[in-house]
């Protein structure tokens, strides 16, 4: 019986992370469908090759730093417990490489490709785990610092702040550092119009996401035993109520409208293990108004240029589906318990401190050394041309 449950568990965590896995089609779709045409193919190979690097990132250096695990032992000695923990790598790595995921969005159209592969190796070998193993590993006490002082650790379970936050926040300075795309923000005050280049990917990209994301939040639980139909129905509710804010706040804009689930979803990573769904949901319409309601502050107010609203996505409510979990996670609003709003506000604080100084220094030298910005030639043709040489629709095949 023993086999069975080990056998179990990695068929469980190995399907968790085949649909994670699956969600990176979800993040390529949904930048294709948000850029202009001229760079669809680059949004389509940024994300591929940002998970390759993120692997080699993560299996070399980021698994080590969070979790005290390396892979340099024999086959055989890896293969104990069916592969339990190899598996389980897989299913986190997916999860940390959602980070350069989350930044290739706010930064699609002008941004180099070689330094942000740089960055990506950084960000998933060395900033990400630090934060993982504060909060998922007991690392330097601070879990317990936050027990003694608040009376509950820092809940997170499945990534409100560790991935979608972290990521937000990540990528704020770079898109500052970036600056505006060319011709987005005219010299009178006037905003230039890019619209969405194709809505079907980016609703695609989108269900994608939202499929995957019963994954992400259910598997979370890592072993079969653990598993709680409470977080998919948790998942469900927030989803429907970020999806029906987002589409009234956004006026049936089909932009909004598709990534008001994706709100909704991000703000339930945290609590959803502990949350009454009537709370979810509450948690997912407030999330999905929040997103509208950001990014059209961020982008006509500020002229913040987060090409796919990355910031407002994943760092605004990722960060209230943090202090969220701190609030509906409590028996006062039909929660479970476990939780208080100050730890979760420290263990938020922090996640977003690490963000924005690590990536802060991170992109800064990248700035200064090797430049992260394409050409203004270069961008105005669009990477496809300039980078990989085809665009995503050829006007004519070449015969050989």
């Amino acid at each position: 019986m023993e086999q069975v449950k080990i056998g179990t568990d990695v068929l469980f965590i190995l399907l968790g992370a085949i649909l994670v896995l699956f969600m990176h089609a979800g993040f390529a779709f949904l930048e294709l469908g948000t850029v202009r045409k001229k760079n669809q193919v680059n949004a389509l190979v940024k994300i591929l090759v940002d998970f390759a690097v993120s692997t080699i990132a993560y299996f070399f250096i980021g698994y080590s730093i969070a979790y005290g695990v390396d892979f340099f032992s024999s086959a055989s000695t890896l293969s104990e417990k069916n592969g339990f923990e190899l598996v389980k790598f897989f299913f986190l790595l997916t999860f940390a490489a959602a980070v350069p995921a989350i930044v290739s969005g706010g930064i699609a159209e002008r941004a180099k490709i070689h330094p942000q592969l740089i960055a990506s190796f950084i960000l998933v070998g060395f900033i990400y785990p630090f934060f993982e193993g504060i909060a998922w590993n007991q690392h330097y006490g601070i879990q317990a610092w936050i027990l003694a002082k608040t009376g509950h650790e820092f809940h997170d379970f499945a990534g409100s702040i560790v991935v979608h936050a972290v990521g937000g926040w990540i990528a704020l300075p770079a898109i500052l550092l970036l600056g505006a795309r060319q011709g987005r923000y005219l010299k009178n005050g006037g905003i230039a119009s890019h619209p969405p280049s194709n809505i079907p990917f980016l609703a695609l990209g989108a269900w994608i996401l939202a499929v995957g994301w019963f994954g992400f939040n259910v598997m979370s639980a890592q072993t079969i035993d653990k598993i709680s139909g409470l977080v998919a129905i948790n998942s469900l509710m927030a989803m429907v109520g970020g999806t029906l804010s987002a589409w009234l706040i956004g006026r049936n804009d089909p932009g909004f409208t598709y990534n008001g689930p994706l709100a909704g979803l991000v703000a339930v990573c945290a609590g959803s293990d502990i949350m009454h769904p009537l709370g979810s949901l509450v948690v997912g319409l407030i999330a999905g108004g929040l997103f509208v309601y950001m990014f059209i502050l961020v982008q006509n107010r500020w002229k913040i240029d987060d090409v796919l609203g990355v910031w407002p996505l994943h760092g605004l409510c990722g960060l209230w589906g943090g202090l969220a979990a701190g609030i509906f996670g409590t028996p006062e609003f039909g929660g479970m318990g476990g939780v208080n709003f100050t730890a979760q506000l420290i263990g938020s604080c922090l996640g977003v401190l690490i963000a924005v100084i690590g990536s802060t220094i991170l992109y800064s030298i990248l700035k200064a050394t090797m430049g992260i910005r394409m050409s203004a030639e270069d961008e105005f043709e669009g990477a496809d041309l300039t980078i990989h040489k085809i665009s995503a629709t050829p006007d004519r095949e070449t015969n050989w």
